[in-house]
Order: structure tokens, then sequence, then C-alpha cells
């Protein structure tokens, strides 16, 4: 009798635990996760710091969930979708970026999903610094207000990126609580927002920071700036850039201005210069080359060996029309009538012909920046060798003749400027510029051409004309002479006469100047212009690489934004995110 006494007792007990446990709603299972810090850790100046430090991690992207598409860079769906590269390498290798690269991208794609995870992981970053400012004690107003301002930066500059790329997006701050996000609709454009945090960042932030790379007032001005000048509030975006061209100054306080020589925007050892106003840091030999530039790695010539930088990997190749947007006429201006591509026009190249074979490189005028942005055959290719051509072209008849430069290491900065310890030599620790000056003078010229002052808009293209004038700066030959005939000149007045001369110029002047720094696919969508443009330039490019846009089409109506992915409408749901137009 004891016996089933005290099973009697041990069963009562044990159903009375369950149901005790079961009132509780099994709050046994909330296992706190391991490795994470509590709140109470973290409210303070070293740990909201240290967070924060995170936030400005994600702005590299293919660390935050996303992969090398992800970069700030944007060399998939900024410079490649925007006809200023092919793809590259061969069809085979990274094979999912071909349909993008046709404007076929399809809403499953994983790139697609990256580029939305990376964002949206810096954008959590940047609430949690701000949650955490909300439970902090001990931090002065000053820092409180520079810690926001740099949170609430990072954060709009997210969404600035999110909202050009997919236009319809949810919007997450730091009020919502991590039960809600998950209901969050992508109801529409966010801009309100985004220039919140962006008036806030400038009302906030010091005009100068103690380190490289932190953000100031006038990085958020500038692209305070930027953001009114693609919701075509041209006469707000004059306001902002004449504060920056008028005042402003980079975060170790040098003035705002264009470096003597356009190669040495792209040199890592001249990283944080008097033209950087916002840029993404790297370092190299800290144990990990995710702290390089790690977005850039593939976006080297192909097979290079010691030779060449990177070892790796034939992506990213510039056009064949955008090398022939580089031709000039016998003044040293642009073709701005489009006949660059024009048989009589066309560079000359080498495309299909061997390494070995002889070649001579175009003799006629060119805009000496494509020697700073294309590798073409014989003409050299930095420190390095002169481009051999079809040595560095891991598939010519479907990437084209050409190699990227731009942001591409030196060969005395191997092991110095590089970090060697991953999978192949490329890992740069060169910063990449998010905004630079030139690009602010460019939307600047912008602004005052809607506002109907030409003359000043003309200025501006000008400087940035001058620079590259510069013969001194010129690529050179071993023995000292001009590597090519480079010939440009400044505008005139004659070519400002009107409104859509002087747009027409601008245009060409942000694609001559900014060429494979991503800006190129959103510009021709802000201006209405890229089904015309990019179905113009899949014609062309389509001669010679029929494997790669044969039956390629941009379609108006849909292929300006890109797919919301379909990995989130899933976890979400189709009554929380819709899909875009013709997805």
């Amino acid at each position: 009798m004891k016996r089933i006494n005290f099973l009697k007792r041990i069963t009562l007990t044990s159903v009375a635990f369950m149901l005790v446990m079961m009132s509780c709603k099994y709050e046994f299972l909330d296992v706190a996760p391991t490795g994470s810090l509590s709140s109470a850790l973290l409210a303070t100046k070293a740990g909201i710091e240290g967070v924060l430090i995170g936030a400005y991690g994600s702005l590299k992207g293919e660390g935050s969930g996303g992969g090398q598409p992800a970069g700030p860079n944007h060399w998939v769906t900024g410079t490649i979708c925007g006809g200023e590269a092919n793809k590259g390498t061969d069809p085979g290798d990274f094979s999912s970026i071909n349909p993008v690269q046709r404007y076929e991208t399809d809403p499953t794609a994983g790139d697609i999903n990256g580029i939305w995870r990376a964002r949206y992981e810096g954008i959590s970053r940047a609430n949690e610094v701000l949650r955490l400012l909300s439970l902090a004690t001990g931090i002065s107003g000053a820092d409180a207000a520079r810690i926001s301002g740099e949170a609430r930066m990072l954060r709009g500059h997210f969404y600035f990126d999110l909202q050009k790329h997919f236009n319809k997006i949810p919007y997450i701050d730091e009020t919502i609580i991590a039960s809600e996000i998950g209901s969050v609709p992508n109801s529409g454009a966010v801009w309100s927002q985004i220039e919140a945090d962006f008036q806030f960042a400038y009302d906030n932030l010091p005009e100068t920071q103690a380190q490289a790379g932190r953000l100031n007032k006038w990085a958020a001005a500038a692209y305070m700036g930027k953001a009114k000048l693609y919701q075509k509030k041209f006469g707000e975006a004059k306001t902002w850039f004449d504060n920056v061209i008028a005042n402003g100054v980079t975060t170790n306080g040098l003035k705002y201005a264009l470096v003597d020589s356009y190669s040495q925007i792209y040199n890592a050892e001249n990283d944080n210069n008097a033209e950087a106003v916002m840029d993404v840091e790297s370092s190299n030999n800290s144990g990990s080359v995710n702290n390089s530039n790690g977005f850039d790695v593939l976006n080297y010539p192909y097979n290079t060996g010691p030779d060449g930088p990177g070892n790796c990997c034939g992506f990213n190749q510039p056009s064949f029309e955008l090398a022939n947007s580089f031709r000039t006429d016998p003044s040293g201006l642009p073709l701005l009538d489009g006949s660059y591509n024009s048989d009589a026009n066309a560079i000359k190249h080498d495309y299909g012909v061997e390494a070995g074979d002889p070649f001579t490189p175009d003799a006629g005028n060119l805009d000496p920046r494509i020697d700073h942005s294309i590798g073409r055959r014989g003409i050299p290719y930095l420190d390095w060798i002169a481009h051999p051509g079809k040595a560095w072209i891991r598939s010519q008849p479907y990437a084209g003749p050409y190699s990227p430069k731009k942001y591409i290491y030196y060969k005395s900065q191997e092991n110095t400027f590089t970090d060697g310890s991953g999978w192949t030599r490329g890992y740069s620790i060169m910063n990449y510029t998010i905004i630079r000056y030139a690009d602010v003078l460019l939307m600047a010229a912008e602004a005052e051409i809607e506002a109907g002052d030409l003359t000043k808009a003309m200025d501006y293209i000008n400087q940035v004309r001058r620079r590259a004038a510069n013969a001194d700066t010129f690529v050179k030959n071993p023995d000292g002479s001009d590597a090519a005939n480079y010939v440009i000149s400044e505008y005139s007045a004659a070519q400002f006469a009107d409104k859509t001369s002087a747009t027409t110029a601008l245009r060409m002047e942000r694609k001559l100047e900014l060429s494979g720094e991503g800006h190129r696919f959103f510009d021709l969508v802000r201006w209405g212009i890229a089904s015309e443009v990019l179905n113009a330039y899949l014609q062309h490019e389509g001669k010679y690489l029929v494997t790669m846009f044969g039956g390629s089409k941009f379609t108006a109506g849909k292929s300006e934004y890109y797919p919301i992915p379909q990995n989130q409408i899933d976890i979400q749901g189709s009554d929380v995110l819709s899909q875009n137009p013709g997805y």
C-alpha cells in the first residue's frame, strides 16, 4: 500500500508540475542564446560603440548575408545591369548572374535575396544601436547625439539602397518589437523616413570625426541632396549640394576637392582623400580576409598569375559600348549624338585576336579616363604589364575583350595593401567610395540644369573634365610617352545653349566619370530612359556576344526594379509582402 501511495504521490506531483509548466506557456523551453550579450551589458558607451561598429561593418554587404553581388559597389545590379560591363568569365561561372544581366531575374534568385538580407541586417544593427541608447546611462549628451546620428545615417543609407533596388519595401525602425517585424507590409516608398534619418544625422553629427571612415554632417548633407534628386525635388537638392560644395569637409577636416589625378581615386595608398565624402573602409592582415573589400575579389583579369593582379576571376568585364563612349571628336568633346558606336567611331579592339598575334591599339582621339577605367590590349595595366589581351580573358565570345581597371591593386602593393591569406591574392584593402566629390559636383550640375542655371551647371561639369585633362596624369608607356591619343576639352556656352543639350552633356559626363562604380543602372531608371538606352545596348552588345545576349530584353514597367525576393514573401506571407509588377 505504501508503495502504491508513494507512486500516486509521484504521479500527482508530476501532473501538477506539468500543469504548472503548461500554465507558464512552456517557459522552460525559452533558453537564452549562448554566445550573446544582454542589453544590460551592451547598454554602455563601449558596448554601444561596438554595436555601431558592427553596423558600419554591414556596409560591405557580402559579409552580412549577401555575397559579392550585395557589395556596396553594385557591380552586378548597378554596373552590369547598367550596360557598363558584362558579367564576364564564362557561362558556367557564377551562372546565377546570367539571367540578372539579361533582365530576366527570377524572384527566387539567391543573389537578389542576398541583397535584401544584407541591407536589412545593416538596418537591424543600426536599430539595435538606437534601442540600446534608449536604455543606456552614463553617456554624455554629445556622445549620444553623435552615436545616434551615425546609426541613423547608416540606416538611411541602407533604406536608400533598398528603395532604389526594390521600390516597395517594409520600413522597420527601433520602436518595432521583434514579434511585429514579420507583419510590416511593403506598402510603398519610404522616402520620408530616409529623409528624416539624413536630416537627423545632419543636425547631430560633427563636421569632422577622430577616426577615418566615420560619418560626418557633410556626408549626411550630400546624401540628403542625392535623395532629393532621386525624387526630382531639384530645388531642394540644389540647396543641399550648394551647402556641401561651399562648406563641406572630409572626416579628417580636408576641404572637399577633386584630387589631382583621376587614377588616385582608385589607389589604396590615397584612401581617405579630399574627394571621399562617404566610403567603406577596409583593412588586411587582421586575421580575416572579410575585413578587406571582398566584394571585389572576383573582379580581376582572369588567370593573371604572377604577371597580373588577383589570379582570378574575370568578372565585371567592361562592355564594348562603354569603351566606345570614350571616343572624342577633334575638339576633345564626347560624341553626344550617340555615333560613338558606329563602325567609323568604335574603339579598335582585339576581339577574336590571339594573344600571340600582332595588334596595334586604337590611334583615334580618346578621353584619357578610358585607360584608368578599362584594361585593353597593349596599354599598361597599372604597374603590372601591358594588358596582353586574350590571355587575360577567360572567354572572349562570352565576355568581350576588356578587363576592369578601377579598384585594382598595384603590383607594388601586393601583400602590403592586399591580404594574401585567402583562397586568392585579390583581397585588397582599397576603400570603396559610396559618394565622392565628383559625384556631388555632377549631381549639383543636374540640379542647376533643372533650376535653369546652365552656366553654373557647365562650370561644375568642366571642373570634372579639367581634372581628367591633366596631361601629367595620363597613362604612360614605359618610355614616358602617352599610351594613346588622349584629346579632351571643356564645354563652351555653345554646347549648353538649352536645357536639352545641357542634360545630354551631363548624362554623358556621369557615364564617363563614374563608369564601373555602380551608379549607371539607377541613373537610367531615375531619368526614365532605361528601356530606350538598355535595349539599344543589348542590341549593340549582342552583335558580338550572341551567347550572352541573344533574345534578351529590358521590359519597361518591370525591369526598372528587382523582384521582391520570393523567399521573403514565403516567410512573411503574400498578404504582408506584395510582389513588384511583372514578376
